[in-house]
């Protein structure tokens, strides 16, 4: 969930005629407006919205209760009734920040740097690691919690991983620009690091530190939330929507980006889309924050209403591309503030009704303003699953509806003091950082060698530790699994930035939050609270990195269910193709052939679609850090790591395995995806011989993964 500075992402783009403010409707009143002649896209599509959910399930957590999904059929069936809903995509083993902008980008994190979210450590010069949050406008600097910037774009790009890393730091191409190039205004509402963030360095990275919204953000940082964090336009070149707001700057974009403008934040929108006052929710309800300032109501208050609401302002009145992020349904919404919910609770099922009242309100609007599945492209996704961690509901029987509400006695997560317990099972007192997670990231004080003998201690302390689950009463390990350096570049968790690289990622058990604390456990080493956070997620347990995706419009044929394998950044390519548009550089995803029209793809892809979707499923598993070669690769790493050994010789032999491994992997995917993104985005067609001699050596390292010791 986004609790500190978080938001959705996606990239989208929508075409609708532009209209000017003198044009505008009054707030709850509709413009139906023809396609703009600037907005240039493919297949007959008009208008493109993407959503990208916080944590919404479509499977069952309990299986007496309906599921997220189950309860927003205005949504599930007018996606499956008008597309398909992908059953079998996955994550990236991380979190909302670094999910979301994989789908927005088409790049695994080891790409966009975003490697740990929400937030992270690196090292400085001393080897001493600090904190840094990922959230932060797209060309903002890294800066660390202590105010040290470093020389680095948080979002560091990494054109390639067959070549050297640029020896600057180069920002990552963003994601509106195709969009914008084409002549669409692309609108943001909440979608992480395309709006600003917070009221600091993002407003004097964008308005200047002399400027009045930098005053503003002094004197009542506050209100200066409201008015611009979480909500931007990215305009076309000339756009009049635009034209009283500030340079868009991209000073490392492929090609050059010159000449464009955005609006940012409520203060800078709003008159333009909504003249005659706020902006209001589905619900006709003014969108403000908790304080009553009208405006962006916090990244945690982006509710369906909310989102929903601002959206359809936006495609009412100008903008042609809407991304937007919708809060986490689990957590307690009213101003009980409760904590996470269980499923089947009757706050939970409250909110779940909202959400879906939104929805329907929301199809219904854009319907009577003629946008529709026949000419726009919808995307629907969640950033990542999670797990409930608690007690058994009572009733054991219940379901959630008809009044039978489910209660728990705990709701929570397994907190584990990593620290505390190293120090208690092991005698291990080596300083580290951490960031806490169910997949905890740890960096060793001094940034040691991963072969240092503190380093291998430390691996070999972490895989031996153990606790009792409260819940289940069974004894399990802290560390299922371990990756260090090696295997981390295998699960694109290393970046362009070295400093940022952890010297492990653990992956602990379902129900565990593994943190920081005490070196003498002042409280229990492993530990609950009460009505605190309760779902877990961020590791690569089934429930947690098993999500959904959702397609309809124009150029999507299938209908109902597909269970293809997918991950996040094949949204990217596959919504490029359909519009017709490209990026600057090779995205890491493909599109998805099987949902495709043949009349959507190029004459070469349409020609050799059979062959191009047998390699498509081959360079999944192959590079995805779900995919086979990476989960059996994560397994020879763990045992390689609490390996004791003659001269350490099982380490030392895995770990040389595994590198040459990445490397043979890293090549085969590169011309994998190269040949099949020539051909489905209409450069070339592709040489079949060659595809299927790639399509085979994928395989062939993933057998090769299935054997190493």
């Amino acid at each position: 969930m986004r609790t500190t500075l978080f938001g959705a992402l996606a990239a989208a783009a929508l075409c609708l005629g532009a209209t000017s403010p003198a044009l505008a409707a009054a707030p709850g009143q509709h413009l139906a407006h023809s396609p703009s002649s600037g907005c240039h896209l493919a297949n007959g599509i008009q208008h493109v919205v993407q959503i990208d959910f916080d944590n919404v399930h479509l499977t069952r957590d309990n299986p007496n209760v309906a599921s997220d999904l189950e309860q927003m059929p205005a949504l599930l069936n007018f996606m499956k009734n008008q597309g398909v809903v992908m059953t079998n995509t996955h994550d990236d083993l991380v979190h909302t920040g670094t999910n979301m902008i994989s789908n927005a980008t088409g790049l695994y994190p080891d790409r966009n740097a975003i490697t740990q979210s929400n937030s992270g450590d690196l090292y400085d010069a001393t080897g001493k690691p600090v904190g840094y949050s990922s959230f932060s406008y797209w060309t903002d600097k890294l800066s660390t919690f202590s105010g040290t910037t470093t020389d680095r774009y948080n979002l560091d790009y990494l054109p390639s991983r067959t070549a050297p890393a640029p020896a600057q730091s180069v920002n990552v191409p963003a994601p509106w620009t195709p969009f914008t190039e084409a002549g669409c205004n692309v609108g943001e509402v909440g979608s992480p690091n395309t709006v600003l963030e917070n009221t600091g360095t993002d407003v004097t990275t964008v308005f200047g530190p002399d400027s009045p919204q930098a005053a503003e953000a002094k004197a009542d940082p506050v209100k200066a939330q409201a008015d611009m964090v979480g909500l931007a336009v990215h305009c076309a070149k000339g756009a009049a929507l635009c034209a009283s707001g500030q340079q868009d700057a991209l000073p490392d974009e492929p090609g050059g980006y010159a000449g464009h403008k955005a609006l940012f934040g409520n203060a800078q929108i709003q008159p333009q889309i909504s003249p005659s006052g706020p902006v209001k929710a589905t619900d006709g309800s003014v969108i403000a924050d908790s304080s009553g300032n009208p405006g962006f109501p916090g990244f945690d208050s982006e509710t369906a209403n909310n989102s929903l609401g601002y959206t359809a302002q936006l495609l009412e009145h100008g903008v042609q591309a809407v991304n937007l992020y919708i809060s986490d349904v689990h957590g307690d919404h009213t101003a009980a503030h409760t904590g996470d919910l269980g499923p089947g609770q009757q706050t939970y099922e409250q909110q779940l009704a909202a959400y879906n009242s939104a929805f329907q309100t929301f199809f219904a609007r854009l319907a009577e303003d003629g946008m529709t599945a026949q000419n726009t492209l919808f995307t629907v996704t969640t950033d990542e699953g999670d797990h409930f961690a608690g007690s058994a509901p009572t009733p054991a029987n219940c379901t959630g509806n008809d009044g039978n509400y489910c209660t728990y006695a705990t709701r929570s997560e397994v907190n584990v003091n990593l620290p505390g317990l190293l120090a208690r099972q092991r005698g291990n007192t080596t300083p580290f950082a951490i960031h806490s997670d169910p997949a905890p990231a740890i960096w060793l004080n001094g940034n040691p060698e991963r072969t240092a003998p503190q380093t291998r201690t430390f691996g070999r302390d972490l895989g031996a530790l153990s606790l009792t689950d409260p819940y289940t009463g069974e004894k399990q390990p802290v560390a299922y699994d371990i990756a260090d350096s090696v295997e981390q570049r295998i699960l694109h968790f290393v970046s362009a930035d070295p400093a940022r690289t952890p010297t492990f990622t653990a992956f602990s058990g379902e129900d565990s939050y593994v943190g920081g604390g005490q070196l003498n456990c002042d409280r229990p080493c492993v530990y609950t609270t009460d009505a605190g956070y309760a779902w877990n997620h961020g590791s690569y347990w089934p429930d947690m990195q098993n999500i959904w995706a959702m397609y309809a419009g124009p150029g999507v044929s299938a209908r109902g269910t597909d269970d293809t394998f997918t991950d996040q950044v094949d949204m990217r390519p596959t919504v490029l193709l359909l519009t017709g548009l490209r990026d600057g550089y090779q995205v890491d995803g493909v599109p998805i052939l099987p949902i495709l029209a043949d009349s959507a793809l190029p004459p070469a892809a349409r020609t050799h679609r059979s062959q191009l979707t047998t390699a498509e499923a081959a360079y999944k598993q192959l590079v995805a850090p779900t995919g086979t070669f990476a989960m059996h690769t994560l397994k020879a790493s763990t045992a390689a790591i609490k390996s004791h050994s003659t001269g350490d010789e099982q380490y030392t032999k895995t770990e040389n395995a595994l590198t040459a491994m990445g490397t043979g992997r890293d090549a085969t995917g590169e011309q994998l995806a190269a040949i099949i993104l020539d051909a489905t985005e209409g450069r070339s067609a592709p040489s079949i011989g060659r595809l299927s001699q790639l399509t085979t050596s994928a395989g062939h390292w993933e057998v090769r993964a299935a054997g190493v010791n």
